[in-house]
């Protein structure tokens, strides 16, 4: 697991607003109103998908004016940082937006600025993912943009050192949060090193960071930069074919990249433990309850899963929300949910924070409403609330270009075809109770949960 989610804005300035910014809020203002009819509409039939420059493009237009929104993403996150530095995928995509060959960060910066405009670089686990936002006239600018960043970065000495700072105070100042360090320790014990959602230690991280040199990003970006798996996902006002022309053109003549790695690590269930990072003079301590699952989210009991896990932990519906901070004010806040499985089998995980006053009667209520859930299982009227309310959700997530954009992004590395998007509601309202209450004791395993407490915990302080 990444110890730290490396992202580079260059976006607009909100001061001496250009017009163009100006007509670019403008439109975004018309973009849930023109789009919640498509968002009810077959999506699937509508994408225009090509191989361009090697490069796999989709786009779908939508009645949205003048806004165009892009994902995208290329496999080269931190599961592919060599051996010797484990941080050297991660600084690679944070030199992304920091120049070119051609022309340094300000002056890319400017040129955005200029026409309102907002482009992105991230590394996650697996992956380095952009995203922008555009007039349709300004597309060309970002198209070339886009693949002067990824070609061509400057690797600058200088802005290295800087960028080696930066992060380095970062992950300073994430060891001060309770739930940073809950996550961490978590992700390090269920998961094996090698793992994709495997955390290093932050000193690990950090010793990476200090020997990694401009060299190493060098060869990093050699070998994995390419299109050999690049996605581009445009949406909005959008002429596919246009983007076409853009994306060939911008992107002529580069090849290399390599293919995302097919992950097959296996668990050997852990035996349940207890685990507590002590950090003084905090006000709530951070706990992670909760066990690795080898299911991925394309399995089928994936979805029956997550119907039941909804019931247990999601917001203020949930069953936790509702006995554990509701009924008796034990938290602020409480949930469950399952991650991390999108190219991998993941994990599931109750999150909450207690005051360290109420930390064992908070845990004993939690556990108490855990075990109840998993005897018991869920009821019908239950299951039906909820495929209603997540049927709803995700059309709502459909209702802008940004939403879109991400959901077709996140569907294609989920494994899925696109007309998953178009079926899911149908699918969730296949889902069974005999399902749900069958997927809860199949894959889950309470006895041998994992958990961990991050902050002032009045045990480990005595």
């Amino acid at each position: 697991m990444s110890l730290l989610r490396f992202s580079c804005i260059s976006c607009v300035s909100w001061l001496n607003t250009p017009s163009s910014v100006l007509r670019l809020l403008s439109s975004v203002t018309a973009v849930l109103c023109l789009l919640s009819s498509a968002a009810q509409a077959a999506i699937a039939d509508k994408v225009t998908r090509a191989t361009v420059a090697n490069i796999d493009v989709i786009a779908y237009p939508t009645a949205v004016k003048d806004v165009v929104t892009f994902r995208g993403s290329l496999p080269a996150g931190d599961s592919l940082s060599p051996d010797t530095n484990l941080a050297i995928a991660t600084l690679t995509g944070g030199m992304l937006d920091q120049g070119t060959v051609t022309q340094d960060k300000f002056a890319i910066a400017q040129k955005l600025d200029a026409v309102g405009a907002t482009l992105s670089f991230s590394v996650d686990d697996t992956m380095v993912t952009f995203s922008g936002k555009c007039l349709r006239k300004d597309v060309p600018l970002l198209i070339a943009l886009l693949a002067e960043q990824l070609r061509t970065p400057a690797f600058s000495g200088e802005e290295f050192a800087k960028l080696k700072k930066q992060i380095a105070g970062r992950l300073q100042r994430a060891l001060e949060q309770t739930g940073f360090r809950a996550g961490q320790a978590f992700a390090s014990t269920i998961y094996p090193p090698g793992h994709p959602n495997y955390a290093h230690s932050t000193d690990a991280f950090l010793a990476a960071l200090e020997a990694a040199t401009v060299a190493d990003l060098r060869a990093f970006h050699q070998k994995h930069y390419g299109p050999a798996e690049l996605t581009l996902v445009a949406v909005g006002d959008i002429d596919p074919a246009a983007l076409q022309a853009e994306v060939a053109k911008a992107f002529a003549g580069w090849s290399g990249g390599t293919r995302r790695l097919a992950y097959e690590h296996e668990f050997t269930r852990l035996p349940g433990s207890e685990h507590t990072v002590f950090m003084a003079d905090k006000p709530n301590v951070s706990v992670i309850l909760g066990q690795a699952v080898t299911l991925r989210h394309s399995a089928p009991d994936a979805l029956p899963l997550r119907v039941a896990t909804t019931i247990l932990g999601s917001g203020f519906t949930g069953r936790l929300m509702a006995t554990v901070r509701d009924q008796e004010g034990l938290t602020y806040g409480i949930g469950a949910r399952i991650g991390n499985d999108t190219f991998i089998n993941g994990d599931w995980r109750i999150i909450a924070n207690f005051s360290p006053e109420l930390l064992d009667k908070g845990l004993a209520s939690t556990r108490r409403e855990l075990k109840f859930w998993y005897d018991q299982g869920v009821t019908a009227e239950e299951v039906a609330r909820t495929k209603t309310n997540l049927a709803g959700q995700f059309q709502v997530g459909l209702a802008t270009t940004d939403g879109l954009a991400s959901t077709i992004l996140a569907t294609l590395h989920r494994g899925y075809p696109l007309s998953w998007i178009d079926t899911y509601p149908d699918q969730l309202e296949a889902v069974t109770l005999d399902q749900v209450n069958a997927a809860i004791k199949t894959h889950l395993k309470p006895d041998e949960f994992i958990l961990i407490k991050a902050g002032t915990v009045p045990t480990a302080a005595k």
